[in-house]
């Protein structure tokens, strides 16, 4: 990492920070307005209040650092500027959130001099906390995370984005699921229980700490067309047109063979 602040001392202030951070959110969690199905209002308040919770807390403890904002990434970061940039989603899965379904979550993720050095998810409805180092092992609370190598057969389980059924004939022997966040998708995968996610119309922001997590897991991430995917090329904002394909790197041929887009 060169010359900086320890990795230890900036995973702590993560580890600690997302915690609080779930806590900050869990009063909002359910609240939205029932007779809408989607009470935006609701949700920006909780992102607001939690983002300037986060603001708050890192200028107190790294306040040389920067917060990962598309419109300034290109102006105010460099290797020669203010070398550390957290990225900070502050409510992932957020129809969830609103609706007090339990399956949404936040994420944290570090970046140092563009390379990613840490990612962190955390669902407080449910104690989940996936985290991992860049190149190290990723962990569920304290367990320590491994991608097992198995055949996908009838038992498997395959996570998907809403709409799927509009983009894809399926031949897949197990169970197609939408838990309606994809982070937790990816975490569920590093940690082995399901055999692969389709990820779509997802974002750099969305997708820093669970990238993190499910390589240091054992995983990958990649386009259909089987080409290792690049994250850092979203660093401007745009949305990930390409649907990518998460697995253990053994699944990922028989998974993307199951799947038929349709025309």
């Amino acid at each position: 990492m060169g010359k900086g602040h320890g990795i230890e001392e900036l995973s702590g202030f993560a580890m600690e920070f997302i915690k609080k951070a779930g806590k900050q959110a869990l009063p909002y969690f359910g609240k939205g307005r029932p007779q809408v199905k989607f009470d935006q209002g609701m949700v920006t308040e909780a992102d607001l209040r939690i983002t300037e919770y986060f603001q708050e807390k890192l200028n107190e403890r790294f306040p040389g650092h920067q917060v990962f904002r598309y419109d300034q990434i290109k102006e105010k970061y460099s290797h020669e500027g203010q070398r550390y940039v957290w990225i900070f989603d502050p409510v992932e899965g957020v129809a969830n959130y609103q609706a007090g379904i339990p399956i949404w979550g936040m994420s944290l993720a570090l970046l140092d001099n563009f390379w990613p050095i840490l990612g962190v998810f955390y669902m407080p409805a449910t104690g989940d906390l996936f985290h991992a180092r860049a190149g190290k092992e990723a962990f569920w609370g304290k367990q320590k995370m491994q991608m097992p190598e198995s055949n996908v057969n009838d038992e498997s389980v395959l996570f998907t984005f809403s709409r799927f059924h509009q983009h894809y004939h399926s031949n897949f022997p197990g169970k197609i699921r939408n838990l309606g966040c994809a982070s937790a998708h990816i975490c569920y995968v590093a940690m082995g229980r399901a055999d692969g996610a389709v990820i779509a119309n997802e974002s750099f922001q969305g997708m820093a700490a669970a990238r993190v997590i499910i390589e240091a897991a054992g995983g990958k991430v990649c386009t259909f067309d089987g080409c290792n995917f690049h994250l850092n090329e979203y660093l401007d904002g745009q949305r990930i047109d390409d649907h990518l394909l998460v697995s253990a790197p053994g699944n990922f041929m028989q998974i993307r063979n199951s799947l038929k887009p349709i025309s």
